[in-house]
């Protein structure tokens, strides 16, 4: 009976378009965690770990962070149906108050775009960071066509690059690597990776 329940959650939240989007952005992320062995990765706002349990044999540990218990029900799912042993999750959510936490890494794909103070959240990520860590965001570029009060419409990599930097982040590289269809409110979009360090 369990599984059933759990399979229902996930398929609630892993729809097929989300796998499929999961898959580009594992597949851009991997060749920046490369020589992370010893390294720890917080995943933050990882969802049901679609892509965050998907990079657990290639750092030391992961922590999924999410501020969604489903979500992370259906992580601990996984985790225990894959037995992937160095995977932890945590219920939590930095804009309300941040735990005490380092990492060498961390991660955070289509988060951002939900947090309305982006600044604030970049932040406290950097105080996260162990000195020279290494801060991964995925997000979408900047697009004109959405308009939605809880969402921001994507960020210009000028503008991105300018509110790392205030942060205190350094060699700060941004780069367009998909576009697809009616991936980002029902419009195309083109999404960015973007890599800055500590």
């Amino acid at each position: 009976m369990e599984n059933n329940v759990f399979e229902h959650m996930a398929k609630r939240y892993d729809t097929e378009e989300r796998m499929e989007l999961a898959k580009v952005i594992v597949k851009e992320v991997k060749p920046e965690l490369q020589n992370s062995k010893s390294k720890s990765l917080i995943d933050y706002g990882s969802g049901t770990g679609l892509i965050g349990l998907e990079l657990s044999d290639l750092v030391h540990s992961i922590l999924l962070i999410d501020s969604s218990k489903q979500m992370l029900e259906v992580a601990k799912a996984k985790i225990s149906h894959k037995g992937i042993t160095n995977t932890k999750v945590l219920y939590s959510d930095f804009t309300q108050e941040t735990p005490e936490l380092k990492a060498d890494i961390v991660f955070m794909s289509l988060v951002l775009l939900h947090i309305p103070d982006t600044k604030k959240i970049l932040q406290e990520l950097f105080n996260i960071l162990n000195s020279g860590g290494k801060l991964i965001i995925i997000d979408f570029d900047k697009n004109d066509k959405i308009n939605h009060p809880k969402v921001h419409n994507g960020f210009s990599h000028e503008e991105l690059k300018k509110r790392l930097s205030e942060v205190g982040f350094k060699s700060i590289k941004i780069k367009s690597f998909y576009h697809g269809k009616r991936i980002f409110m029902n419009q195309d979009a083109s999404m960015f990776i973007s890599s800055s360090t500590k």
